[in-house]
């Protein structure tokens, strides 16, 4: 699953650290009394005149906007990205509000589940007094283990209590020990299949571990004291605690050599190493996978896909050669950390301390109410997105959204019939698979149903550990079953967007499809540049360095002729090799081949939405060169449209973190570098041959 936005999903997908519970937000965050905060629309005028937009045109459409919008303390970034999930949660606040006023007797069932799950999460003085209390059994079962035998038992538990154990990210899967989950067969994607990831880091990837310069041995200094005081609020000795944390470290590092590193990752054929359970106990035969399957009541399968098998064979040297008393150890830390933002206040502190400061720079912990509402979001976000769908994503925005989708999916075919490096049969494959893209737009045809779910007025974190657990159980019933095409993987109220490969479907949520990327208020230049920008990305996706290796159902296939691919590898390289660049001011090198999806995405994307801008114009008699009451360019604001969604404040911290360890680019890049390399934006702005924004070899893929 391939992403728009960077920054929220790679706090989302850090969930099993609970820190989407402990961060982001408005140093004016709004309460029940207080508004949300104004949404950006286009406005001409922001622009900043002193600076040339042909020199730098990030900087020229954008720092009056960063200039006049500090970061938060509360935030580790804030752009409109953060504004509007903001005004999104503020949203969502208030049906979970009015919802938990009702009388219980005139409450839905699903009502009451908002309502109790929300009351549950709010009543910090409970949380406090008796979170600790209902953890105690669970870490008693732990520290009771007599051999390692039972480590497959506790991580049956752990991976059916902690969210997330079935959803892998870019460097992992954030569980314990390992991911384990359902995914489409690669090579048949009518059914789905088991499938084990790497996992058990609980830093964002493996260079956190294995980098030796001095932030990162600065990171993992702090991180063990952060495990330290876990264990230590848990009852553990102080001495102890600090021993144990570095216990935790050295197995954790031992996890990260073992690992496919994440440029590796990106290529799915790297991933797809399907074996049957005979094959998966070979791999680590001291894991009993029999007990650990029959535990997470998985479906009975006949193979499973491995991601990565030198991982495994790694964890089979380490539950050899670590201690039963380390297993223990790394276990209980591993079971805190995950549910820390669900415990006391005390929990949660250290939580925020390690990751909210130290790894993404914020100065100050979000408010309860919000990490209420993005916890509620997370677990039950099908439930609340019924009620933030039909209030803020009316039919006629709707209608207006699949009319872009449409112009761009044609810009594509017409893109597709253009290029000159492709062989007709090729061509005919890649039409094919365009025409069977499904297109998602702002929330699903059927809800989710969570009747077999058990929420409780007075216990939070058993409310987040009924909710893993039935997620856990929705996700593995997938097993043996045909695929969902039109299943969500994000809940309406998302600023976000996704291509999904082996469903071959392109989805954007409600969420997103707000100003300023979709202003109903606004013309086709400037939604066209920013919305439309969104639709051309997910679209691009789909034929981008790992999109194009899938074909129109799904399969993992080769549908390229072999002249075909390397044509495309040729222009790929231009792209990687653009983005591949120091970053001063961070101390750290972005890698091109990490970001070459996300960067082919951005130039396709913004090339596809300006061709669907044109043919919609032309059909209106309208020219691009035309300029509006504001004194620009049909042209011109398409681009300022675009680059107008990506001002944004980032932290350093988490500016570092995120190069490291994320396939997304900075915002400054996802302007710069794209305008850069269209001849169109020369034209718009007047911009000449060596000027910055005029790339001599300028890169293009689609």
């Amino acid at each position: 699953m391939r992403v728009f936005g960077s920054l929220i999903l790679f706090l989302y997908c850090l969930s099993f650290t609970a820190f989407s519970q402990t961060t982001s937000a408005a140093s004016s965050t709004p309460s029940a009394d207080q508004p949300a905060p104004n949404l950006d629309h286009f406005d001409a005028k922001s622009v900043n005149p002193a600076i040339d937009p042909c020199t730098d045109f990030y900087q020229y459409s954008c720092s009056r906007w960063i200039e006049k919008n500090p970061v938060p303390a509360d935030e580790v970034f804030w752009g409109s990205f953060g504004k509007l999930a903001l005004w999104n949660t503020a949203a969502v606040h208030q049906t979970i509000l009015g919802t938990a006023a009702k009388a219980p007797a005139q409450r839905t069932p699903v009502e009451q589940k908002i309502g109790d799950y929300w009351s549950a999460c709010t009543n910090q003085s409970k949380r406090d007094a008796d979170a600790l209390s209902w953890l105690r059994p669970q870490l008693a079962r732990i520290d009771g283990m007599t051999s390692k035998d039972q480590i497959a038992e506790v991580m049956a538990f752990i991976h059916t209590s902690i969210p997330d154990a079935w959803a892998p990210s870019d460097p992992e899967t954030y569980a314990t020990m390992f991911g384990f989950g359902a995914q489409p067969d690669y090579h048949d994607t009518t059914h789905v299949i088991a499938q084990f990831d790497q996992g058990g880091m609980g830093l964002p990837g493996r260079e956190f571990y294995l980098d030796n310069d001095a932030k990162s041995v600065e990171i993992r200094k702090k991180y063990v004291a952060f495990l330290a005081r876990l264990l230590e609020l848990a009852g553990t000795p102080q001495a102890q605690a600090q021993s144990g944390g570095e216990v935790v470290l050295q197995m954790e590092t031992a996890m990260a050599k073992s690992a496919m590193e994440i440029v590796k990752r990106r290529d799915p054929k790297n991933l797809d190493n399907e074996m049957d359970l005979d094959a998966v106990r070979k791999l680590t035969p001291s894991f009993n996978f029999d007990h650990y399957l029959e535990l997470v009541q998985a479906p009975h399968t006949g193979k499973f896909i491995v991601t990565s098998p030198d991982f495994f064979r790694g964890m089979e040297q380490l539950i050899k050669t670590e201690p039963l008393d380390h297993w223990k150890i790394y276990l209980k830390a591993s079971l805190l950390n995950g549910e820390a933002g669900a415990l006391s206040t005390d929990f949660v502190n250290a939580n925020f301390e390690f990751y909210g400061q130290t790894l993404f720079g914020a100065k100050e912990i979000e408010p309860l109410w919000r990490r209420c509402v993005e916890s509620e979001d997370h677990e039950i976000g099908e439930a609340l997105g019924q009620a933030y769908a039909t209030h803020y994503f009316p039919p006629e925005s709707k209608a207006r959204v699949q009319k872009m989708v449409n112009d761009i999916e044609s810009a594509l075919g017409k893109d597709i019939d253009s290029v000159d490096w492709m062989s007709p049969q090729t061509k005919q494959q890649a039409h094919e698979k365009l025409a069977a893209v499904v297109d998602k737009i702002g929330y699903p045809d059927h809800w989710r149903d969570y009747s077999s779910l058990q929420i409780t007025v007075d216990n939070h974190l058993a409310n987040v550990q009924h909710a893993a657990a039935f997620e856990m159980h929705r996700q593995l019933q997938k097993i043996g079953k045909p695929l969902d095409r039109t299943e969500w993987q994000m809940t309406p109220p998302t600023v976000n967007a996704y291509e999904d490969a082996q469903t071959n479907t392109i989805n954007f949520p409600a969420g997103i499809l707000q100003p300023p990327f979709f202003d109903p208020t606004q013309d086709d230049a400037v939604n066209y540049g920013a919305a439309g920008a969104v639709i051309g990305h997910e679209t691009t996706h789909g034929f981008d360095d790992q999109g194009r290796k899938f074909d129109k159902d799904g399969n993992l296939r080769d549908w390229w002729t072999a002249a075909d691919a390397q044509a495309y590898d040729k222009r790929a390289d231009c792209i990687a090799d653009e983005y591949t660049q120091d970053i001063p001011d961070i101390g750290v090198k972005q890698n091109g081949r990490l970001t070459l999806g996300e960067n082919t995405a951005d130039n396709g994307g913004v090339r596809l939405a300006l061709s669907a801008l044109k043919a919609n114009l032309k059909d209106k008699a309208i020219d691009l060169d035309t300029k509006g009451e504001d004194g620009i360019t049909n042209l011109q604001r398409f681009f300022l449209g675009y680059a107008n969604v990506w001002c944004s404040n980032v932290r350093p911290e988490m500016m570092r973190t995120l190069v490291l360890s994320n396939p997304h680019p900075l915002d400054r890049f996802r302007v710069n570098n794209v305008v850069s390399n269209m001849p169109e934006f020369a034209h718009a702005f007047g911009c000449h041959k060596g000027q910055a924004m005029v790339r001599e070899n300028m890169c293009r893929v689609w």
